[in-house]
């Protein structure tokens, strides 16, 4: 989700470059940096911050040239830094990739054994040196970019320059976006459309395994092994505001599409299916530590304590710990009974929550082992698990989740990504803890990798959606019903609806429904049940028909083939089967696909809803 710009042509690319980045600044990030190819070499400028610091800068030591990179990162791997911001140099190369690279561990042992020495903590660092080894062979950017890949597993969009190549700039993508944008006598390179967009409406979208060359005169696509390719140009018409929008009309869309994209990077490196184990960097916990912690409690806020309460279930059926959520809002004050013998995972998208930091504190202040789960690297909460507390057990660091910047303030993408996060959590605590078998950890964890796929599934139904977007609009209050492991996505629903279309909304769990809410019931209610196949699932039929019985009007999410619950429901949005443990994933896409259409129906702000706050960092 970081910011890529490239340029070769007859202009200076500095200004190119900055406004190039600046149009990306909506995708969020942490530093920002450029490197530009002229009379005095490779030059390079970078800054921790806002754009803005690094305009700063150029203002005082401009760079001159007519090829250059730049980029903004969202930081992955290694605090926000001056010296973890891209470009990445060594030697004459430099470099800016988006992406994770998964065995960079390895390749940095293997080049440190070799006499290198790294300037930053970040795994974009290894690819500069692996280039620069490869040019020294061959002085032909292209090339040494193609043969220092094939060591690499991972994702990547990349830009290299390099000073024994100049005038050139070479690109990769693998699974991270790229655009070649064409003009006379220069061409562009971009990590989205408005990038590029004041310079050029004729651009080439980088295929899987593309690699690219551009130079003033023209641009070169490959294979792998260097074979040519023929990529197809395309006329872009939309306006600057819709290209950032990827052609969704709000990004609240746009990132409810990006989820399996999202889950898929929050595990791709972390699944060991053969070792039926996972591995969770950033995380110091071991065996000793995770068999004597008594409990866990979980803090969190708003769609992270709904996500908490999914967590709840994963992490009792697969570690068989006992498990509380908190509002963090409330622990702080509740004198909370934790101590070395309690784990307490600390939730929170941005890193930066007023309630959980202040939670989290308490909690170490007590002695009690803290993790963090968030999104954000070097925010507030990570920084304050970086070690253990005095006399706590050694657990301590983040599991962050790779979901990129979310920009509309109703998450999406911070819900899916935690859930998978802490259910890798929950699979580590099981093994660690004797209670999950290595047979059943494969089969959880493989279950764990189809499930984007199955993901997608779901989001291709989003027209099956809008019939009941638009009975649910002209209501004034909706009730969600969910029961077990759906009663917290029936919580998560209810507050995507209010929290955009401003239409009164409850989640409830749906034993509980006789016991008060079914007085709400009448013929201008709409009641949305959770009814897929998990073990309460013939109790949940028997609600759907009591709220029948008396003129409710029922819509459900049930399972795939299921006729049973569907014929039970005026409209019935189906997901795929999938392990009752991970159906949170699939069954909440119906419902922040129905709060989108009833806010856009409505006409409210779906992106920035009344009164709120993407981050809430006051009390």
């Amino acid at each position: 989700m970081c910011g890529i710009v490239g340029y070769v042509g007859g202009r200076p690319c500095q200004p190119i470059i900055l406004s190039g980045l600046r149009r990306l600044e909506y995708r969020g990030y942490d530093s920002a940096g450029i490197a530009v190819l002229g009379e005095k070499g490779l030059e390079l400028a970078r800054a921790k911050g806002k754009l803005q610091v690094l305009t700063e800068r150029l203002e005082k030591a401009p760079l001159s040239g007519s090829t250059g990179i730049g980029h903004t990162r969202w930081a992955t791997h290694g605090k926000p830094s001056d010296e973890n911001a891209h470009p990445h140099r060594f030697d004459d190369v430099a470099l800016v990739h988006n992406g994770i690279i998964e065995n960079y561990l390895e390749l940095k042992s293997a080049l440190e054994q070799r006499g290198h020495r790294f300037a930053s903590e970040t795994d974009t660092e290894i690819l500069a040196h692996l280039v620069a080894e490869e040019l020294k062979q061959e002085p032909d950017l292209h090339a040494a970019v193609r043969r220092a890949l094939k060591a690499v597993r991972g994702t990547y969009a990349l830009a290299v320059v390099s000073q024994r190549c100049p005038g050139r700039v070479v690109a990769a993508k693998n699974a991270s976006p790229l655009v070649v944008g064409f003009g006379q006598g220069e061409n562009f390179l971009a990590s989205d459309v408005p990038a590029i967009l004041e310079h050029t409406r004729d651009v080439l979208y980088l295929e899987e395994g593309d690699f690219a060359e551009l130079t003033a005169d023209g641009v070169r696509i490959t294979d792998r092994e260097g074979q040519p390719l023929e990529r197809r140009r395309r006329r872009i018409e939309w306006s600057a505001v819709a290209a950032e929008k990827e052609g969704h009309k709000h990004f609240m869309h746009k990132e409810i599409f990006e989820q399996p994209r999202a889950v898929t990077d929050t595990i791709r490196s972390r699944v060991r299916v053969e070792a039926a184990d996972v591995e969770l960097d950033g995380v110091t916990l071991d065996r000793a530590a995770a068999t004597g912690v008594r409990r866990a409690v979980i803090v969190a806020c708003g769609t992270s304590f709904h996500a908490g309460l999914c967590a709840k279930n994963m992490i009792e059926e697969l570690a068989r710990l006992p498990v509380e959520v908190a509002l963090a809002s409330e622990f702080r004050y509740s004198n909370p009974l934790v101590g070395p013998d309690t784990l307490v995972l600390a939730v929170s998208q941005s890193g930066e929550t007023a309630d959980t930091l202040a939670a989290v504190r308490e909690a170490r202040s007590r002695g009690a082992g803290c993790l963090a789960i968030c999104n954000v690297v070097g925010s507030a909460i990570s920084r304050e698990c970086e070690a253990p507390a005095r006399g706590a057990p050694a657990v301590c660091g983040t599991l962050f989740t790779h979901a990129g910047p979310e920009i509309g303030v109703a998450s999406t993408k911070a819900f899916t990504t935690q859930l998978a996060a802490l259910f890798l959590l929950a699979v580590k605590l099981g093994r660690l803890r004797g209670t999950l078998p290595p047979e059943a950890a494969r089969a959880q964890l493989e279950s764990l990798l189809r499930l984007p796929l199955l993901m997608e599934q779901v989001i291709r139904q989003e027209p099956a959606v809008l019939p009941l977007a638009r009975r649910c609009g002209q209501a004034r209050d909706v009730l969600f019903l969910g029961r077990g492991r759906q009663f917290p996505v029936a919580l998560e629903g209810a507050l995507k609806l209010k929290e955009i279309s401003y239409i009164h909304a409850e989640g409830y769990a749906a034993g509980e429904m006789k016991h008060g809410p079914i007085a709400l019931v009448d013929e201008q209610l709409p009641v949305i049940v959770l009814a897929v196949r998990e073990e309460a699932y013939e109790k949940t039929l028997g609600n759907m028909e009591e709220v029948q019985a008396r003129g409710g009007r029922v819509f459900a999410v049930v399972s795939e083939g299921d006729t049973r619950a569907a014929s039970r429901a005026e409209i019935a949005i189906t997901v795929p089967e999938a392990p009752p443990l991970l159906l949170p994933l699939l069954t909440i896409l119906p419902l922040q696909f129905l709060a989108y259409h009833v806010a856009d129906l409505k006409g409210t702000d779906v992106d920035q809803p009344r009164n709120l706050a993407k981050s809430v960092t006051v009390e």
